[in-house]
């Protein structure tokens, strides 16, 4: 008797609503800036970077998205917009640090009662 074994699906991470947007877009500007300097130089593009990612990631958010998966992909598209000719960085590397950031922070809230 074979056994089958099929890729199992990425589970949904599903946000919780907004209740202080201002609170987010400071938290995650704030985080996603400092992921950004620390990981190779800190440069002036990275705030630039940071903003233009937080503002598309409220946006989203307002708009009622709270699935993590559909928020990466939105700052991937979006993000492609965005001249990265200055920074070491890319459209993925940013959805994926904002997608790390807010795991993270929902590990924290979990374990640590926020």
């Amino acid at each position: 008797m074979s056994e089958h074994h099929y890729a199992q699906p990425i589970p949904a991470i599903e946000l919780a609503p907004l209740d202080d947007p201002e609170l987010e877009r400071r938290w995650l500007q704030q985080a996603l800036q400092n992921w950004l300097d620390s990981e190779y130089l800190p440069e002036a593009i990275n705030g630039q970077i940071a903003d233009r990612a937080t503002s598309i990631y409220l946006r989203q958010r307002l708009e009622g998205e709270n699935d993590l998966g559909s928020l990466v992909v939105a700052i991937v598209t979006e993000m492609q917009a965005f001249d990265f000719s200055k920074s070491f960085y890319g459209e993925f590397a940013i959805a994926n640090a904002v997608s790390d950031l807010l795991t993270e922070r929902l590990k924290l809230d979990r374990c640590c009662g926020g």
